[in-house]
């Protein structure tokens, strides 16, 4: 059996080959820590040139799985291991499919049209597809200086530090995730821009549309003529919630440079399996019924998540090699940060067998727990990271500052080792 998900259409582009073939010549050895020594220099992260570069990888069904402890991110669907550099591209693929079927709910591909406009003030974005057609704007906040510029998509307008981002050259645009995919829903009446589009039955969590709607904004810049934007140089951040969405538009879309989640909690970036063992988190019920953020099939696990094919160090690595900086709370027992430091250290070792380890950082090492504020802890690696990432410029912060209070161990979720990775196919 194969899947049939509507997103899979789309062959590979000699262009993305392309980008596959120069990530693997740039590609370095990486050092065995998360996080190496500093005096390690690394290749920027190459973004794709399309949404999702492993559209065309077939992924056969998968097994029923009952484990524990993480998966092992390097085992493919047919028990065969990743041992390449190249196979990463199809081995995402799997990864992707399993989280949509399990975890988010369906991102189709991109609408058959997709319109808009892009000025020093604001992007509109308009969606037809399937007779359906829907629209929603965000607003653009630009720094000093000329431009164009890369911008940072913040969820919310609240929790990001966007004197920061401004200040490092980054425009910040403003995206309400409600004008997408609304809180406050029954999961069989979901409303926003994407249900209006899909199907206000759609299986497909708030999450996930709210990444859609990111994909698109992405399009319209793209389609821009590039006086004010760069569309090849886009990051995206929230908190909390709205962290939780930003982590999963930047493992969703290959063209988000710079993912940057701030304190996303449970149903973000913390590990399903570890959430459950972590006194005083949110537990995964309360997560899944709080608000449809978390698609509707996901409510099948949130007892036994061992029975997940799939967990959030996974979609870290799904991230990878592009840039990512976590950034989690460690005084607030409710955002399950020893889950978010296991999730992390999982994921960094996909980083470090693509050659990328200096592109990941998570940081919860903070004094101030206040939920959602501007941490000055942040604000070095958060600016260092788009200088890197969207300006192409220094090298990036490739830091690991894990709070004593909420610490993973990574060597207690796994049984798997990091392989080392050829450059060939």
């Amino acid at each position: 059996m194969r899947f049939h998900p509507l997103r899979r259409s789309r062959p590979l582009t000699s262009a993305v080959a392309a980008v596959v073939a120069v990530a693997a010549v740039l590609a370095a050895t990486l050092d065995a820590r998360p996080g190496a020594a500093a005096d390690r220099i690394e290749p920027v992260a190459q973004v794709a040139p399309v949404e999702d570069d492993g559209a065309d990888c077939p992924v056969p069904s998968p097994p029923t799985p009952s484990d524990a402890l993480l998966p092992d991110p390097f085992t493919k669907l047919d028990g065969t291991r990743v041992t390449a550099r190249s196979d990463w591209r199809c081995r995402r693929a799997e990864i992707r499919e399993l989280a949509e079927r399990t975890v988010y709910g369906q991102k189709p591909a991109k609408p058959a049209s997709v319109t808009g406009s892009v000025s020093r003030t604001g992007i509109t974005v308009n969606v037809s597809d399937q007779g359906r057609s829907a629209s929603f704007s965000a607003s653009v906040d630009l720094p000093g200086g000329t431009g164009p510029f890369p911008a940072v998509v913040v969820y919310g307008g609240f929790g990001a530090d966007t004197a920061a981002i401004k200040a490092a050259g980054a425009a910040v645009v403003n995206f309400d995730p409600y004008a997408v995919g609304r809180e406050g829903t029954p999961r069989n009446n979901k409303q926003g821009a994407f249900y209006s589009v899909y199907g206000s039955s759609s299986s497909t969590g708030l999450l996930m549309a709210w990444a859609w709607g990111v994909s698109r904004i992405i399009d319209v810049i793209e389609q821009s003529d590039g006086s004010v934007l760069r569309a090849d140089a886009t990051g995206v951040t929230g908190c909390s919630r709205f962290g939780k969405g930003a982590f999963v538009a930047g493992a969703f879309d290959q063209r988000i440079a710079l993912t940057m989640p701030v304190e996303s909690g449970s149903a973000g970036a913390p590990a399903f399996r570890s959430v459950a063992r972590e006194s005083g988190a949110q537990p995964l019920s309360s997560a899944y019924g709080e608000q449809p953020w978390l698609g509707d099939a996901f409510g099948s696990y949130t007892g036994n998540p061992a029975q997940l094919p799939v967990d959030t160090h996974e979609m870290v690595g799904m991230v990878a090699p592009r840039g990512l900086f976590l950034m989690e709370n460690p005084h607030v027992d409710w955002l399950g940060a020893r889950s978010g430091s296991v999730a992390a250290l999982g994921g960094a070792e996909v980083y470090k067998a693509l050659g990328a380890g200096q592109n990941i950082s998570y940081w919860s090492d903070v004094q101030d727990g206040t939920h959602c504020a501007s941490r000055s802890e942040w604000r070095g690696p958060l600016q260092q990271s788009i200088a890197t990432f969207l300006h192409g410029t220094g090298s990036a912060p490739g830091v690991f500052r894990i709070s004593p209070r909420k610490a993973g161990n990574l060597a207690e979720w796994r049984t798997w080792q990091t392989p080392v990775l050829t450059d060939g196919g």
